[in-house]
């Protein structure tokens, strides 16, 4: 018997997706209905405005609009992470009071993109938007869009801030992560096709994106991982494979992905995205939907 490990946010979160009307304004019904469908289907939580809700293309007043219709939807049944993280420190605070004053649970700030700062300018970001508000904090690492990892040295003083409380992290180096713990982090899986060997290292839940079809399968994976009955969690995740490759591995993938396996499970009626997205093809659409019912997901 494995035991549960304690998870600030819970420990099955997808980075949700947002919803876009055919003339590009966000749909806050649809938006909404995502994050009921996450809730209804194993989430102990929801991320919206991450990387995955497009935020590098909504406004600040869209993202307090989304946060908003979210926490109206799911109530306290669930965790609502608020993404903050952008390429300006200023633009990051100016969220995270927002988040803050709406009520997020927590605030997912990613590495600034794109400015590759050195570490001495991401962890003056970090701290200035930490101590913009009192809300407990998940870092993002993710340098395969951000551009920038983040040392061991940045999360170590990182960690010294009062809300600092989880990573996310796609990075993938499983014995960096077991330092990160060591550290006092909270550390989720923020890459579906790493999330059993994060488990097996220690961290405390997954930051999904194939959650958008998988939630009732991923939560029971963590669940016959932490029971001790690893065989089972093993063959859990093997069978989400195709999903995974379908959801994750292709060129076109996260926002234009997720929203087409909602379009295919009825959430959605459309899988409109904003440009420069452009949505899967109906041939795309075709490979998705071979993935997800290989999974058993269709």
């Amino acid at each position: 018997m494995t035991s549960v490990p304690a998870a600030p946010f819970g420990h099955v979160l997808t980075a949700m997706a947002t919803a876009f009307h055919a003339d590009g304004s966000v749909d806050l019904d649809g938006t909404a209905r995502i994050a009921v469908h996450l809730v209804d289907n194993g989430h102990d939580g929801v991320v919206v405005s991450g990387t995955t809700g497009e935020s590098p293309t909504t406004s600040t007043a869209e993202d307090g609009a989304i946060l908003a219709a979210v926490k109206d939807a799911v109530g306290d049944r669930a965790t609502v992470i608020a993404g903050v993280g952008t390429n300006s420190t200023a633009h990051s605070v100016e969220l995270a009071e927002q988040a803050a004053k709406i009520g997020a649970d927590g605030l997912l700030l990613v590495t600034p993109y794109y400015n590759k700062p050195g570490q001495a300018g991401v962890l003056h970001h970090f701290t200035e938007v930490c101590r913009a508000s009192d809300v407990p904090v998940m870092l993002y690492d993710v340098p395969g869009r951000t551009g920038t990892q983040i040392s061991l040295e940045t999360f170590e003083a990182a960690k010294q801030l009062d809300t600092v409380v989880a990573v996310k992290d796609a990075v993938g180096d499983f014995a960096r992560g077991v330092q990160l713990t060591r550290l006092g982090y909270a550390v989720y899986s923020g890459d579906d096709i790493s999330n059993l060997g994060w488990l097996a290292h220690g961290a405390v839940g997954v930051v999904s994106v194939v959650g958008h079809a998988a939630g009732p399968q991923t939560k029971a994976m963590a669940e016959a991982f932490w029971a001790g009955d690893h065989a089972e969690a093993l063959t859990i995740f093997t069978r989400l494979l195709p999903a995974i490759d379908a959801v994750m591995g292709v060129a076109n993938y996260g926002a234009t992905t997720a929203k087409a396996a909602l379009q295919l499970l009825g959430v959605l009626d459309n899988r409109n995205v904003r440009a420069p997205l452009v949505p899967l093809t109906d041939d795309e659409v075709t490979a998705l939907r071979a993935g997800l019912v290989a999974s058993g997901l269709l």
